[in-house]
């Protein structure tokens, strides 16, 4: 039982890791702190940007190498 509870808390921490980066992302390289609540279909918009953009920034090492380019 305990060996099961720990390999579901792992597999749980593994994807918090993940899910966080991109938001500590967000928050400090794209200035993202609060919402404006300009209606949730705005809001929905700028976040799904947000997330690309930062899907981009943390790619960024791996997309230059291909291009040739290593410049930051």
């Amino acid at each position: 039982m305990y060996k099961a509870i720990r390999k579901i808390e792992k597999a749980k921490a593994q994807v918090r890791a993940k899910v966080e980066h991109q938001f500590r992302v967000i928050k400090r390289q794209f200035g993202y702190v609060k919402v404006r609540f300009r209606g949730l279909t705005k809001n929905t918009a700028q976040l799904m940007t947000l997330l690309a953009l930062s899907n981009l920034w943390m790619a960024r090492r791996h997309l230059l190498a291909e291009a040739g380019e290593m410049r930051l």
